[in-house]
């Protein structure tokens, strides 16, 4: 038992499952909005749960062909080389399994929306949306704007979840939460790179933090915090948000400044804080405001 437990936990370690809870609330956002335009007012069970195994399986693929394709990167770098791969405790040859049975089980719960109600959305653009999430991996290599591509994928969530519920509905509403999330994942994942401009820099890697220095790169992430309440406020004026929602942003919006607050240029000792804790209660909190808010006003 104790075997089975410590295996589970070093692939949850190697994926960050516990990271998912970065987008999920917002493409339960979308589910919830896109919902409204069904018969019901509101999303079914069976969508529900395809949305989260579409959400889980697409981003395990992703991490995990990241962690393959920076396997190397990763064990030059003190703050990774103990990652499962670099280490051995995960073989490559297990990692491209679990990769693939990732891809696959992606593809059917897609194919799942063309089951359950004739939506071919989501199975058509399943292929696509796996190789773009992937190549990710590579863009540090050669742009600096790494950061905002990977906001730029992972903010594509909430617009196929809204796809997956209600294609004829997709528009400035799902647009303004897909910009809300690139900003916020782009901003973070600034400041997450800060720990590693000597390395990046070594390896001539193409992170914000290491061509502009780590105060230039906190001052671009504060301006994509503030992009990202923007964009909230924005989807509140089109999306027919109300009180509560409106709410959640501004606690949102205080947390982001909090967030910022605790991180920098000279001091970096607070990135996990910032990183992990602070953006894991951004996601939850106006997820759960954005979805009462929308129970609320249906009822």
């Amino acid at each position: 038992m104790n075997g089975t437990l410590s295996k589970v936990h070093t692939w949850g370690r190697m994926i960050k499952f516990s990271h998912s809870i970065f987008a999920l609330p917002f493409a339960i956002m979308a589910m919830f909005m896109a919902g409204r335009h069904l018969p019901g007012g509101h999303p079914t069970l069976g969508q529900g749960l395809l949305i989260v195994a579409c959400m889980v399986f697409a981003r395990s693929a992703a991490m995990t062909f990241n962690r393959l394709a920076d396997a190397a990167i990763d064990a030059r770098n003190p703050r990774t080389a103990t990652r499962p791969l670099p280490t051995g405790r995960i073989s490559p040859r297990a990692a491209w399994s679990f990769l693939i049975a990732c891809c696959v089980l992606f593809v059917i719960s897609c194919c799942g929306f063309w089951w359950l109600d004739g939506n071919r959305w989501p199975a058509a653009l399943s292929i696509p949306i796996l190789i773009l999430l992937c190549a990710y991996s590579y863009t540090k290599r050669f742009t600096g704007h790494s950061h905002f591509l990977l906001g730029a994928a992972i903010g594509l969530s909430p617009v196929a979840a809204w796809l997956a519920i209600h294609p004829a509905s997709v528009g400035w509403p799902a647009l303004a939460l897909m910009a809300a999330v690139s900003f916020w994942i782009g901003g973070f994942d600034i400041i997450y790179a800060c720990q590693d401009i000597e390395v990046d820099r070594r390896d001539a890697l193409h992170s914000l933090p290491a061509m502009v220095g780590a105060a230039r790169a906190l001052w671009i992430a504060r301006g994509a915090h503030l992009l990202t309440v923007v964009f909230l406020l924005i989807l509140w004026r089109v999306g027919g948000l109300g009180t509560l929602y409106l709410v959640g942003v501004g606690a949102v919006a205080l947390l982001l400044l909090i967030e910022n607050s605790l991180v920098r240029a000279g001091d970096l000792s607070r990135v996990n804080l910032a990183f992990f804790t602070v953006n894991g209660v951004v996601g939850v909190l106006l997820g759960v405001a954005a979805v009462t808010d929308i129970l609320l006003t249906a009822n």
